[in-house]
């Protein structure tokens, strides 16, 4: 029986819950959140117990925390939970600074603890299957990538004031995917974005509207699109073209029914957000953490992938405020 204990028990704290219980041989032991309401709830629905964070960590009858709290308090967690040898699932990013992320690697080694970063779109049916199809050669050598990644309406102003940017939490997933799919890292990184949906959040420091070039030491190439609104729903696509071909993964809409008339043919809207659209690649994920953990092998993606996505992060938010492209050391 694997024994889990989830830290913080808001949106994607429900959704890991929901995910690990649908996995035989395992139990949510114990729930903790700052919102007493929040984890009461949770613990209702799961049979866990509430405890504070540190209860949690310091628990014997825990072995995996997973770590859904705000991004603020994930360097503190990790090391805690390193610490006292518990494997560790935690949403991205890690921390919205490459170097405590470097730090909470090292923590993490030194353990000898599993670690996931919650990298949830690696798990997508649609994308991995890409990914296995890349990797088998169905398409040649890879030259250009291109990922568009558009939230229907953007988040409260609120959110966006300690989110880190778009680079660090929304394009982060992108440059995570955009690692996954060309096999090498990028050593280039070129970013220009504008706050063209709500002038609240240039007013924050931010923009809603983004485009990252990645390049790599052969000469690949990534294309990044990233939008804070989309009128036609959550917008997530990928192609890849090779020398031998193109692959695609086109939306995920809510039916496959398609009607045809006079005006032309209409399809049913994309699945609205992420927690629709995703809710296959969650419950991947976390079936995926469980497996490595019974199984003894290092879950993936890990931590290092976490600090990589970070840096590629980091870069991108240079680039836009220098208006220069970045070149990052080629880890080869």
């Amino acid at each position: 029986m694997l024994r889990l204990g989830i830290l913080g028990c808001g949106r994607i704290g429900r959704v890991h819950a929901r995910s690990a219980a649908q996995v035989e041989g395992v139990r949510i032991v114990a729930v903790a959140d700052a919102v007493a309401k929040a984890a009461h709830a949770l613990a209702e629905k799961t049979g866990a117990e509430v405890r504070d964070a540190g209860a949690v960590i310091a628990s014997g009858d825990v072995d995996a925390v997973v770590i859904c709290t705000p991004t603020d308090t994930h360097f503190d967690l990790i090391h805690a939970a390193a610490r006292a040898g518990k494997a560790i699932f935690c949403e991205k990013p890690v921390d919205l600074s490459a170097d405590r992320v470097a730090a909470c690697a090292k923590a993490v080694t030194a353990a000898g603890v599993p670690f996931l970063t919650g990298f949830n779109r690696r798990f997508d049916p649609n994308f991995a299957a890409l990914e296995r199809r890349l990797r088998a050669g169905d398409i040649g050598e890879i030259e250009l990538v291109t990922l568009l990644s558009r939230d229907p309406a953007p988040p409260p102003i609120s959110y966006i004031e300690r989110s880190g940017g778009i680079f660090r939490d929304m394009t982060i997933h992108d440059l995570d995917m955009a690692r996954f799919l060309l096999a090498e890292e990028p050593v280039r990184v070129f970013a220009t974005g504008a706050a063209l949906v709500d002038p609240a959040i240039g007013a924050a420091g931010d923009v809603d509207t983004a485009a990252v070039t990645l390049e790599t030491r052969t000469g690949r190439i990534c294309q990044i699109s990233n939008s804070r609104r989309a009128t036609y729903g959550y917008d997530q696509r990928i192609e890849v073209h090779g020398a031998h071909g193109m692959l695609r993964a086109d939306n995920v809409h809510e039916t496959t029914v398609e009607m045809a008339g006079p005006d032309g043919f209409t399809r049913a809207p994309t699945e609205h957000f992420f927690l629709e659209r995703y809710e296959a690649a969650y419950r991947a994920e976390m079936a995926h953490f469980l497996d490595a953990l019974r199984r003894g092998v290092p879950p993936s993606p890990g931590i290092e992938d976490g600090l990589r996505a970070q840096r590629l992060a980091d870069a991108a938010a240079r680039s836009l405020a220098t208006g220069a492209p970045v070149q990052l050391e080629d880890p080869a």
